[in-house]
């Protein structure tokens, strides 16, 4: 989910962008149409309003043409046409972001890379696959579903694995697995005067090493402001041998974010735990047509042996109990949890169905687990304070939480609210040590954060990094900084 700050909304966005615009002219549309065909060409105005937002409130110009590449010759050779042109370039995977990364804030080319979609080196014996920017995280697990490994990085939306690294994703299996930073093994990237780079060398897949800059981890979270991901290489894992989901009600707020910080001190190693608040319960239970009591609720998920996965059940029964907590309800077969976890990724949209008409804004703040309790705490009360709708649902085994605020964004008054709310919250978790995002970007809407969070020396930091490998400030520009 994400988390905005100074832009309320596309209206007030348009007036604090930069007024610098491009135009993409004739010449150089006959240019990529040499390269990539007629076919994989459009100006179309609906084509183009299409690929200028995502999922987010952010509304802002759309791209002025967008182009299908299908291999990355065709990205290097029109990367280095848009160069030539100073034009902005906007990489489009699937379009399910939150941070309005997708924005084409100067107008410019969208490269749409769902057409290269090819899935190369599997290598069952050394863990990993090479995926291209069309291929999905559902995509990649329905094919690797014979060969016994899995990818488990799951943000909830169906999202290329392109994307999900260009934003350093997670999800609901991070607490176990890790994000996609810890997850990319290598990078293929265009660079924006069409250069080709491999961040860990020409088709190199090693577990680790000690050789250099991390070029890789420089990439991943870049939202496409370096350079355009042309492939991946990312760690798999063996599916385990028994999986087991749970949900658990707790008679307050506190007792659920005190068993999930015990249940990690303790080092049992479980594979998701998801904390809904009473609110959001009551959402997914009217949206999903479940029966869960309307409290404070963990949803759980337990991986490994039969042996192993009951003794990470009597350990976390254990510690629940002496919270206060409710028997487990089981969800023991693949079409039970499939159901549960279906509840849970539908939070967004059963926290926008208790308002029909209204909008979404979800915020993304991370804190360390030790901080968790009174963080979420403190949200709470000031939801309550300052008369907001804003149920919490989020991956509390790393410290990340999610406000889905639900908004009549005609309403000044609570445009206003929502805002300082959001604003409140950020700058609570970044007092407690925490970030403002913990999986979504920064995009558009948390510059000013960044700036916060990292300080003077790290943001000119960036910018020198941006200006070495983006000297014509070409790539996705007016994002992260």
């Amino acid at each position: 989910m994400l988390l905005r700050t100074v832009s309320w909304p596309t209206r007030i966005l348009s007036q604090t962008l930069s007024r610098r615009t491009y135009t993409t002219d004739s010449r150089l549309i006959d240019a990529l149409k040499s390269v990539v065909g007629n076919s994989n060409i459009s100006t179309a105005i609906a084509v183009c309003e299409h690929h200028g937002k995502d999922e987010s409130m952010h509304r802002c110009r759309p791209p002025e043409v967008v182009v299908w590449p299908e291999t990355v010759e065709h990205v290097s050779k029109m990367a280095e046409l848009c160069y030539n042109h100073k034009v902005p370039i906007i990489p489009f995977g699937t379009g399910t972001g939150l941070e309005g990364g997708v924005t084409a804030v100067q107008g410019g080319v969208c490269f749409n890379m769902t057409r290269m979609d090819k899935i190369l080196n599997l290598n069952t014996d050394d863990f990993y696959v090479t995926v291209e920017p069309g291929v999905t995280r559902k995509s990649l697990n329905s094919y690797l579903r014979d060969s016994g490994l899995w990818f488990p990085v799951d943000p909830g939306a169906d999202a290329s694995l392109c994307g999900m690294a260009a934003t350093s994703a997670s999800g609901t299996n991070a607490v176990r697995y890790g994000t996609m930073r810890d997850n990319v093994i290598n990078l293929e990237v265009v660079l924006s005067d069409g250069r080709i780079l491999n961040t860990a060398g020409k088709d190199r897949n090693f577990r680790k090493t000690s050789a250099g800059y991390n070029l890789t981890s420089l990439f991943v979270g870049s939202e496409g402001t370096l350079g355009i991901i042309t492939k991946t290489s990312l760690r798999l894992y063996g599916v385990p041998e028994a999986m087991m989901s749970a949900v658990c009600a707790f008679p307050s707020v506190q007792a659920a974010v005190d068993s999930t910080v015990q249940i990690l001190q303790c080092g049992i190693p479980i594979a998701r735990i998801e904390f809904l608040d009473d609110v959001m319960v009551d959402a997914c239970n009217k949206y999903n047509g479940l029966s869960y009591h309307t409290l404070p609720t963990l949803f759980l998920e337990f991986h490994g042996t039969e042996s192993g996965v009951r003794e990470q059940v009597q350990q976390t029964e254990e510690i629940t109990q002496l919270n206060g907590g409710s028997d487990f309800t089981w969800a023991r077969d693949q079409e039970e949890r499939s159901k549960l976890w279906t509840a849970r990724h539908n939070a967004w949209y059963a926290a926008l169905a208790l308002r029909p008409g209204c909008r979404g804004y979800a915020t993304d703040v991370c804190v360390p687990i030790s901080k968790l309790p009174e963080i979420v705490m403190k949200t709470k009360k000031d939801l309550l304070e300052s008369e907001l709708t804003g149920p919490i649902a989020g991956h509390v085994g790393d410290g990340n939480f999610h406000c889905i605020m639900v908004l009549n964004v005609d309403d000044k008054d609570e445009v206003s609210r929502v805002k300082a709310f959001t604003d409140r919250l950020a700058r609570r978790a970044l007092a407690l040590n925490g970030t403002c995002t913990g999986e979504h970007g920064i995009g558009l809407g948390k510059r000013s954060l960044l700036v916060e969070e990292i300080g003077e020396v790290g943001i000119a930091t960036m910018k020198q990094i941006k200006a070495t490998l983006d000297p014509q400030n070409i790539m996705n520009p007016g994002k992260v900084i």
